[in-house]
């Protein structure tokens, strides 16, 4: 498929003392293909000065193409994701958190499967490949295993990191699905409804992690797992549209 134009969907929410540094990441990135950059930014209506911390930069980065959203009440990050995905332009959108957890050098890596003519679908898998991974902590990985091997079961995919931020889709294939998990149900929401899809085809590539602690502003946390162990009941068990 011909892509001109990446959409770099961020979702923020208090992440003023870092969102800067993302972008100026976004920033740096040169896309293969030339392809473009579309950043689309859904602030979740921070209580912090995530708008002033946007605006500034993109005042003082007046070529970068970026677009930014808010909402008047906190929604979550799925939500979030929802107002971005509608109005994406790209052919292709990409997941990017607002955080230092994910490098945006690594947009290639995931971009050569489709650009190449094999995949519809790329997630970016933690746990696959040579790059850097922080070590953090035990019962998170062991979450996020577990997490992806009970969405397997039901999708009938073998993804080694079904949580993954970094997921590209192409656009109007997304934009025509309807999605109703606001918060970090998003994840496994997605992944059962694309896993329906026929003929769908869903790469995985290794990709780089450094994580974030909890007093580093980390915000996932066990209830979160316990939601997406519904959602992966509700979606893939269940079928539910």
């Amino acid at each position: 498929m011909n892509i001109t134009k990446l959409s770099i969907l961020i979702p923020a929410y208090n992440e003023g003392a870092t969102i800067h540094h993302i972008l100026h990441k976004i920033e740096q990135v040169t896309l293969i293909h030339q392809i473009e950059k579309e950043i689309i930014i859904v602030n979740d209506c921070s209580t912090d000065n995530t708008r002033e911390a946007v605006a500034a930069f993109s005042e003082a980065h007046t070529k970068m193409n970026i677009a930014y959203y808010e909402h008047e009440t906190n929604k979550g990050k799925g939500a979030a994701l929802h107002t971005a995905i509608k109005k994406a332009t790209g052919e292709y959108l990409i997941i990017q958190d607002a955080d230092l957890e994910y490098d945006p050098q690594e947009y290639n890596d995931l971009l050569k499967p489709v650009v190449n003519g094999f995949a519809d679908v790329v997630y970016g898998s933690r746990f696959k490949g040579n790059n850097p991974h922080r070590i953090l902590f035990f019962w998170h990985t062991v979450g996020n295993v577990f997490l992806t091997f009970l969405s397997n079961m039901f999708t009938n995919l073998n993804l080694s990191d079904m949580e993954t931020c970094y997921k590209l889709f192409q656009t109007e294939l997304i934009q025509n699905i309807t999605l109703k998990e606001k918060r970090f149900g998003f994840e496994p929401e997605i992944t059962a409804k694309i896993s329906r899809i026929p003929k769908i085809r869903i790469y995985e590539v290794g990709i780089s992690y450094y994580g974030r602690t909890y007093d580093e502003g980390k915000k996932i946390n066990w209830k979160d797992g316990f939601r997406a162990i519904l959602c992966i009941l509700k979606y893939g068990a269940l079928r539910l549209k």
